[in-house]
């Protein structure tokens, strides 16, 4: 008798499992929330040098218990902004996507493209049109946030949100519930007619806290002593730019709460510009109750004060490092609010760069390492020596993105051949000792160009928007508008260079030294959360990361 009894309930407990496991198996495992951090002109090294400053919450809390991958590079050229973050989401390059640049000009009419300008849409919570008419209408891929929203029938929420419009927007795709972008004319955060015809309530209860102007009512001052910022150099270096009405680059910046009165952009450059973008962030998440249920929500989130500090004052700077302290800061309060509101463990994070940034020229020279002025007055004496050679003013119509664009219609005007025009261009270039490569662009793959730069340059040409003339400067030499700070655009470490980090749901903790990609994230994404790979994506996953 014991013994049928005992047979019955193993055989009861066996059915039960079984049916359990069918349920199981019925369900798609996926985090609540993916959580995008770019940060804007990070370098990679950027998260060692400081890393005696960090606290245990931020950066170190990436490093520690996700995954961090060491030797990750940007597969084209030039690192720019736009491109950086098309890329990271597409999983492609820009010979695919189609963002050639933060702008580039059309070669047919001669005129210049700004990446996500769109006449035909208005602004919404602004009646600045030049800031608020924006779209990804010309962005020909799908992001992995448009993926997200096709798998789940656009169940799951996808918002985008970045003090700069391209990189609120591209991130975001074509099909997000909301992309939203600081507007430097009224202090508030805003979008366009593409997503909404008015602001959510949420948003427009977070513009009515006025919380920039709260945040540099007190100025800027350095977060811990001066004395300990022994990563930086001597506080008014001579290679550093001015904040709003300063006379030195120096702290504190006390007019800071006046600058911003008097012109608002002034707190893009300030550690306040990351503040007021994650307290933005985390008002998304309430306001739209992203992670809030079982379908999968995407918060993609730019912070770009980095890039704009590190454009003002160069990576060497007090300021750059002050602004990476309180980022570091600013994210251990976000990852905790995530861990509140969402679940320690329900959401994955993954933190990366869409460009690096190169050391100032006066810094470099005061270390005597090679470094100087790329292309200054080269569109001027160019032009000259074609009108020399040809007989026609003004064939070349733009020098941008370290790209030569040629008027098609002062060649067809002159009954010039592109080809005669562009050859002589390339030769002239040649004799320059700041160009190390001058290529046609039709001329890439069977030019003597070393990879990897030349797969860069090709990955980056777009047929359709690049110019005629591909530009390789030497190592550390920076265009002639970078007297102060920093810029970026190079195919060099220090522009390609970028950290990668995954951490939380589906994560395993680690670090992997080997080679991978930026166009490698977005498949990474994408297989975590088991959908379609970007429509344009170039990429494959690192499969690492899951622990597979």
């Amino acid at each position: 008798m014991l013994r049928n009894i005992s047979i019955a309930a193993a055989t009861f407990l066996s059915v039960v499992t079984i049916n359990a496991q069918k349920n199981r198996n019925t369900q798609l495992e996926r985090p609540k929330l993916v959580v995008g951090l770019v940060v804007d002109q990070m370098r990679w090294d950027y998260l060692y040098r400081f890393y005696g400053k960090y606290g245990n919450d931020g950066f170190k809390r990436l490093l520690n218990t996700g995954y961090s991958l060491n030797n990750v590079h940007i597969p084209y050229v030039p690192t720019i902004t736009a491109l950086g973050h098309t890329c990271i989401y597409t999983g492609s390059v820009p010979a695919i996507h189609g963002i050639a640049g933060n702008d580039w000009t059309d070669k047919e009419t001669g005129k210049g493209v700004y990446c996500t300008a769109d006449e035909n849409v208005q602004p919404v919570g602004t009646t600045n049109t030049k800031t608020g008419s924006h779209s990804p209408k010309n962005l020909w891929s799908t992001t992995v946030t448009d993926e997200l929203r096709l798998a789940t029938n656009f169940q799951g929420k996808v918002i985008g949100v970045s003090l700069k419009d391209r990189a609120s927007i591209l991130p975001a795709g074509h099909t997000p519930n909301g992309a939203f972008w600081f507007d430097d004319s009224t202090g508030n955060f805003i979008t366009s007619t593409w997503y909404m015809n008015d602001l959510p309530q949420w948003v427009k209860s977070f513009n009515a806290q006025n919380l920039p102007e709260k945040l540099v009512a007190n100025g800027w001052n350095t977060l811990l002593p001066i004395s300990q910022y022994t990563e930086s150099a001597p506080d008014n270096s001579p290679w550093e730019g001015l904040l709003g009405s300063s006379k030195t680059p120096t702290f504190p910046y006390n007019n800071l709460a006046q600058d911003y009165q008097t012109k608002k952009d002034n707190i893009r450059y300030t550690p306040f510009g990351n503040t007021l973008t994650l307290k933005l962030a985390e008002a998304s998440v309430e306001g739209e109750k992203l992670g809030g249920d079982n379908i999968t929500d995407f918060l993609a989130i730019n912070l770009a004060s980095t890039d704009y500090a590190g454009h003002k004052f160069g990576p060497n700077s007090i300021e750059v490092e002050d602004v990476y302290i309180r980022l570091d800061q600013d994210l251990a309060e976000f990852f905790k609010y995530l861990d509140s509101k969402v679940g320690k463990g329900e959401y994955t994070v993954f933190l990366s760069a869409d460009h690096g940034g190169a050391h100032s020229v006066g810094f470099l020279k005061e270390h005597k390492i090679p470094t100087g002025f790329f292309g200054e007055g080269a569109e001027k004496n160019l032009n000259q020596k074609l009108k020399d050679k040809f007989g026609a003013d003004k064939l070349i119509n733009a020098i941008d993105n370290y790209q030569i664009y040629f008027d098609r219609k002062v060649l067809a005007d002159a009954k010039l051949e592109l080809d005669d025009v562009r050859n002589y261009t390339v030769k002239e270039l040649e004799k320059d000792p700041t160009v190390l490569y001058a290529v046609s662009v039709d001329k890439v793959q069977e030019s003597s160009i070393p990879e990897p730069i030349k797969q860069r340059i090709i990955n980056g040409i777009n047929r359709q928007r690049s110019g005629d003339i591909q530009l390789i400067s030497h190592d550390s030499m920076l265009p002639p508008y970078s007297k102060t700070g920093t810029t970026h655009s190079v195919w060099n470490s220090y522009d390609s260079h970028i950290p990668l980090i995954f951490m939380g749901w589906g994560v395993k903790q680690g670090e992997s030294n080997k080679a991978y990609h930026m166009t490698d994230i977005a498949p990474t994404v994408s297989s975590l959360l088991k959908i379609q790979f970007p429509s344009g994506s170039v990429g494959n996953p690192i499969t690492e990361v899951m622990g597979q």
